[in-house]
């Protein structure tokens, strides 16, 4: 991977342990985190904790098949995304060039309108448009939208949206999020059997497609 991101450009940093890669972090001030959670000293989750509790720089996990209680966990912790091992160079790469764009427009996305294809989210009128024509999207509607436009391209777990929507109180009740999704859907999918802006994480979350078809 290393050779791989230093071939395209990008400068990178080493670190073996959990430890090194925190403090790696506090020297370097890196644009972007790579994170494998199988690490030798601690838990991948705490390094996503250590992390996002000095910066809000974008964590990409690293995660093998099968292991979703530890890609939740670090999500949860605010990775930003995971790429399944085995991948390939091409997915790497995608995943890291939508990274930093997101990095780079973060702070724009509560103002102003957003377009994607055919969808056009004004925020400061909380209004939503496809294909020019007005969707009425009740106030938590608009708010789960809101959300995960506001994390575009970044998988959001389904913890993490009902403590957001919900209140801590309603993180086990997540047939809450699948009834809001699901209305959601209908409303701004061109088709909801195959949605091409919500996207579903199997046993993850959710997220707003950052580049939609």
């Amino acid at each position: 991977m290393t050779p791989l991101l230093r071939s395209r450009g990008y400068a990178v940093t080493v670190a073996g342990t959990g430890r090194e890669a925190v403090e790696a972090f506090e020297r370097e001030r890196p644009d972007l985190v790579i994170l494998d959670l199988g690490l030798p000293d601690m838990d991948g989750s705490e390094v996503c904790r250590q992390v996002r509790e000095r910066a809000d720089t974008p964590i990409l996990v690293l995660s093998a098949r099968g292991a979703e209680k530890d890609k939740v966990a670090a999500l949860d912790q605010g990775a930003d995304d995971y790429v399944t091992k085995p991948f390939g160079p091409d997915e790497l790469m995608a995943r890291v060039r939508a990274a930093l764009r997101r990095s780079l427009g973060r702070e724009s996305l509560l103002y102003g309108q957003l377009t994607r294809g055919d969808l056009t989210i004004d925020f400061d009128r909380r209004r939503v448009q496809r294909g020019g024509l007005e969707i009425r999207l009740t106030p938590r509607e608009f708010e789960l939208l809101t959300l995960l436009v506001t994390h575009a391209g970044r998988v959001l777990t389904h913890r993490t949206i009902l403590k957001a929507i919900w209140g801590t109180h309603s993180v086990d009740q997540p047939e809450h999020l699948r009834v809001l999704m699901g209305q959601l859907r209908k409303k701004i999918e061109p088709d909801p059997a195959s949605p091409r802006y919500l996207l579903t994480e199997p046993w993850v979350g959710y997220r707003f497609a950052d580049e939609p078809d």
